[in-house]
């Protein structure tokens, strides 16, 4: 493929090097491929990230507004490569190179490396340092996302075994991932394998050891919903069958990065087939990232339709906002904490997306974090997490990917209108929020708590606090000497109302 036919389509690219960059271009074995037709052109790899929103209520009335959940800032940690007990990348760098060997072809102007020590490293990341980890976050409410590759880089599958460890150990390390990390992580499956492509009707790798049939390169290019659907449904029911939730997928590397319409409809699907509307009602997926400049890192809600049904859906893509810099997908040399935020608090790139209001998702892989057993990437974001503590206090909020999802799905998706009497808001959503945050302008000075309840009833009054800090679900705040309300309310599925 060619480095046109193989960019990023717009708001895809990452910018720093990082696994999803190292998987970036590929450019003579690609320019092969591209004249055999097994890419798509250059014009269809750039699908517009807005092309495929579905559905949209009209804007909110003027003087409302949605503000973040509660007025914080939301902000999570996504980790890529984890799984059960597995070093992933120590079995994955070799496949990589055979892959790239077979293929032949450069990135970025040169050929790849792949010299890692790789049979040096330890085989396993112990089940010690999980339970570590998922404490620490516990204790300091860190959320986000931790993957879980159920057939990782083809060692075995999680529902089958793990060859070099016992069942008993294979069991333990998923149970610990169910009771320790589930509390504060949605688990994802990261495709399959994170490296070969599966025939999902044997179960085995296919055959041909090249970048064709690479999870992370060329196999997903050009496939269609039902394809990619049905792969990643082959990954989820692994997810199911070890008895882990799960509500969204990640991306290996550039996997579905030339076949965005078809990625984005392919996890609606599989992930709503697998675990039903019901545990899996909006889905979500992490493909994209900016690690730096003014492209929006928000929340894409896509393929929204039903929304005044009972059957209404969407799917939600989270967008990354930093690079891996606490140790990288292959241990490489750290970009360091100062990256995210620098000691006196004032710079770095989650300062910056924190003051555009926008959701601030750090980026980093297990493989890293762990480093080998030095804890590298963990010491990084531990010092990073008691920074953004001390810079910005209760302003900000940990969530998990699916709580952001559901945030953004009720921010986009509920109709707001505003009553004829000008006493109160009819709202229609498609979707339940726990903390849905309004501020309505120009109410005037004074009156009586707002309440909220179902259209012609007397709702349940909301508690009136003195400060922004103390916005909760069920209360409000009072602004511009009284003329502004914030209001932070549950928010039911359907119809409901809100008087002021």
């Amino acid at each position: 493929m060619t480095p046109s036919a193989f960019a990023p389509a717009p708001g895809s690219a990452p910018g720093s090097f990082s696994r999803r960059q190292f998987l970036r271009t590929a450019t003579a074995a690609g320019a092969a491929l591209a004249a055999s037709s097994l890419l798509p052109s250059a014009a269809a790899a750039q699908q517009a990230a807005g092309s495929f929103r579905g559905d949209r209520p009209p804007a909110p009335p003027d003087g409302v507004s949605v503000l973040p959940p509660a007025g914080r800032i939301p902000v999570a940690l996504i980790i890529d490569d984890s799984t059960c007990l597995v070093n992933l990348n120590k079995f994955a760098i070799p496949q990589f190179a055979a892959a790239w060997a077979k293929s032949g072809g450069t990135e970025n102007g040169k050929a790849p490396r792949f010299d890692h020590p790789w049979r040096e490293w330890p085989s396993e990341i112990p089940d010690a340092f999980v339970r570590k980890f998922g404490a620490w976050s516990a204790e300091n409410g860190v959320k986000g996302k931790y993957s879980i590759v159920p057939y990782p880089a083809c060692v075995g599958r999680l529902d089958r075994g793990l060859p070099g460890w016992t069942n008993e150990e294979l069991q333990d390390s998923i149970k610990l991932v169910r009771e320790v990390m589930c509390s504060n992580w949605d688990i994802h499956p990261e495709m399959v394998t994170h490296t070969r492509v599966i025939d999902t009707k044997t179960g085995h790798p296919y055959p041909e050891l090249s970048l064709r049939f690479m999870e992370n390169w060329i196999w997903s290019a050009g496939r269609s919903a039902d394809e990619l659907a049905d792969y990643m449904s082959y990954a989820l029911r692994i997810i199911k069958e070890v008895g882990l939730p799960c509500t969204g997928i990640t991306t290996p590397g550039g996997f579905g990065n030339q076949a965005l319409r078809a990625l984005s409809q392919a996890t609606l699907q599989s992930v709503r087939d697998v675990f039903g509307a019901t545990d899996a009602e909006i889905p979500h997926y992490f493909r994209h990232l900016y690690d730096k400049g003014p492209e929006s890192v928000a929340p894409r809600v896509e393929f929204a339709s039903g929304l005044d049904t009972e059957d209404p859906r969407c799917v939600v893509s989270i967008v990354g906002c930093t690079g891996d810099w606490t140790g990288g997908w292959d241990c490489s040399e750290p970009g360091g904490a100062d990256l995210f935020i620098t000691p006196d608090l004032q710079t770095g790139r989650m300062v910056d997306v924190i003051a555009r209001g926008e959701p601030a998702c750090m980026v980093a892989h297990w493989t890293g974090i762990y480093y080998n057993g030095r804890e590298t990437g963990f010491k990084i974001f531990q010092e990073v997490t008691s920074r953004l503590r001390r810079r910005y206090g209760d302003t900000l909020v940990w969530m998990k990917l699916s709580e952001i999802s559901r945030y953004w799905a009720a921010k986009e998706l509920t109709r707001i209108e505003r009553e004829a009497d000008g006493k109160g808001l009819s709202l229609r959503a498609p979707f339940a929020c726990p903390n849905l945050t309004l501020k309505v302008a120009g109410m005037g000075p004074g009156g009586g708590a707002p309440a909220v309840g179902a259209p012609g009833g007397a709702g349940a009054r909301l508690r009136e606090v003195a400060e922004a800090s103390r916005l909760a679900p069920g209360t409000f705040l009072r602004s511009s000497g009284g003329k502004d309300v914030t209001v932070c309310f549950a928010l039911p599925k359907g119809a409901s109302r809100l008087t002021l």
